[in-house]
């Protein structure tokens, strides 16, 4: 189903509602922009399988130009809108975009054409960029009414680029088109979630991350609300659930820490509503989780899965509160543990989290090797994307880290994962990374990055006092060496931690901003 299906049902309902300002898009509005451009692209020489791009910050007409996608047969590529005009130009010209469309804020867009030289068509939401169209001009001299042909299009995500230059995630696109009666979008989120024409989906994270991004399309599909926050607020967010009879959410457990940590009477939020929490992204430390099950209740699900969707796994409530800090179980994919040379190993064992699919379901687009190498050494449609973690005899997923986090000091595999979890704990840190650091001995040793809660005192006595925390939770050897104080880490607006860009501040040439 798609906005054309909803407008002959219900063409007044809001698809989409910004939680700040209260605007609306109603699903006729939705479905005429939408046609508006991709009758556009489609009268500029786009075809199906062609790229465009969206970069700009969460606003209404995100789906518009996500639902032209949708129905032109087209790949969306969404950028991070923090990216530099370099870095934006190195994911355009990567994915072949013939077509930009960019808001009036988003500054970067001003230097854009130097990288971009294949991309002809650049519409801009408010104008105000050299060599950019009007956004709405543009759309309006073209009539609202569908193309005579809707291939299923599609979202091509890029890589987050916390371990390199991120790669493109492109699968071949539906045989569909986008009105044909079976078209289905949004079966997962129907099957794990019960996603349906009554739901309002608070959608509090940024819109070019696939997850978030995913969920909203779904909803919208299915006849649903999305309410869109322009930018987490904890508080905010609380409100929202009350305000707007919240039925469904997602969070990563970053949002979840900044809701317990704030300084409120939590009774007065309305949380009646709300049937379904969803998160995933990053390991969530137990401490929290349970903390937000005790408030919230059993509406907290969970699962894992990356972007290249080569897997999931899903935990209901009363599965987590049976198995403490489990992923849960497959849903899609059967799966693996296995050593560093592709050997399985049995349960309780920590390997590299592979999951097998009838076929190979993603590349990354033009690196073959880097699609080789999370690939099983002897089963091409095992796949990797270096997770570690063991299964329980029940067949449950535990995460244990990154495999390119961990720290090997002395010979031995230390994961920062565990020392993560236990010290952001502790009432004074506000957030917390642990990283291997060069040891002329030891070859690693064990550091910890913390940022502090405001008003605390960064110096010795803080580190002292979080030194004696952590060695009171975790084991003396994985104890940090040292404590060093940050004013902010290196995170995505959806909370995931670029610990590259960390730890070359220790192994590489860049000297460290600390406090």
């Amino acid at each position: 189903m798609y906005p054309g299906h909803w407008v002959k049902r219900t063409p007044d309902k809001a698809a989409v509602i910004n939680s700040l300002t209260g605007e609306q898009l109603s699903y006729r509005q939705l479905d005429d922009q939408s046609n508006q451009l991709a009758q556009l692209l489609h009268a500029r020489g786009l075809q199906r399988g062609d790229h465009i791009a969206i970069f700009m910050e969460n606003q209404l007409v995100y789906f518009v130009v996500a639902w032209a996608a949708m129905r032109s047969g087209l790949y969306l590529t969404p950028v991070n809108r923090y990216l530099n005009s370099e870095e934006t130009g190195y994911i355009l010209n990567d994915c072949g975009a013939k077509a930009i469309i960019v808001s009036a804020g988003i500054s970067e867009a001003d230097q854009l054409h130097s990288h971009t030289p294949g991309c002809n068509i650049k519409l801009s939401l408010g104008g105000g960029h050299t060599g950019f169209e009007d956004f709405y001009e543009a759309i309006d001299a073209f009539p609202a009414e569908p193309l005579a042909q809707q291939p299923v299009g599609a979202m091509m995500p890029y890589s987050s680029g916390t371990t390199g230059r991120p790669k493109g995630i492109i699968r071949p696109l539906p045989e569909q088109h986008i009105d044909d009666p079976d078209y289905v979008n949004g079966a997962l989120q129907v099957a794990l979630w019960g996603f349906d024409d009554n739901t309002v989906y608070l959608s509090p994270a940024p819109l070019y991350h696939t997850a978030p991004y995913s969920f909203c399309m779904a909803t919208i599909s299915l006849g649903g609300t999305v309410v869109m926050m322009p930018k987490f607020d904890a508080q905010g967010a609380l409100e929202a659930i009350g305000d707007y009879a919240i039925t469904h959410s997602q969070w990563v457990p970053t949002m979840f820490s900044r809701m317990l940590k704030l300084d409120v009477d939590r009774s007065a939020f309305n949380l009646a509503s709300l049937k379904v929490a969803v998160h995933a992204a990053a390991p969530c430390p137990k401490q929290v989780k349970q903390q937000m099950l005790d408030w919230w209740g059993d509406v907290i699900f969970e699962y894992y899965a990356g972007s290249e969707l080569n897997g999931l796994t899903h935990a209901t409530p009363a599965e987590w509160r049976r198995k403490p800090g489990t992923v849960g179980k497959p849903f899609m994919g059967i799966l693996h543990i296995c050593d560093e040379d592709g050997i399985e190993l049995p349960a309780g064992e920590s390997g590299l989290v592979y999951f097998e699919q009838p076929q190979a379901s993603f590349e990354y687009h033009k690196d073959d090797d880097k699609t080789r190498s999370t690939r099983h050494p002897e089963h091409g449609n095992w796949s990797a994307l270096g997770d570690v973690g063991y299964v329980d005899e029940d067949g449950f997923l535990f995460l244990t880290d990154r495999a390119t986090f961990m720290i090997i000091s002395g010979g031995v595999n230390i994961y920062p994962q565990e020392i993560e979890d236990a010290m952001v704990m502790h009432p004074i840190v506000k957030d917390v990374a642990v990283i291997g650091v060069p040891n002329e001995e030891m070859g690693e040793e064990v550091k910890a990055v913390v940022v502090l809660e405001p008003g605390i005192e960064a110096d010795s006595k803080a580190a002292s006092l979080l030194m004696d925390f952590v060695r009171g939770q975790v084991a003396h050897y994985k104890c940090p060496r040292s404590i060093d104080f940050m004013a902010e880490l290196p995170r995505s607006e959806a909370g995931k931690l670029y610990k590259r860009q960390l730890k070359e501040l220790y192994w590489g040439d860049s000297k460290s901003q600390i406090l």
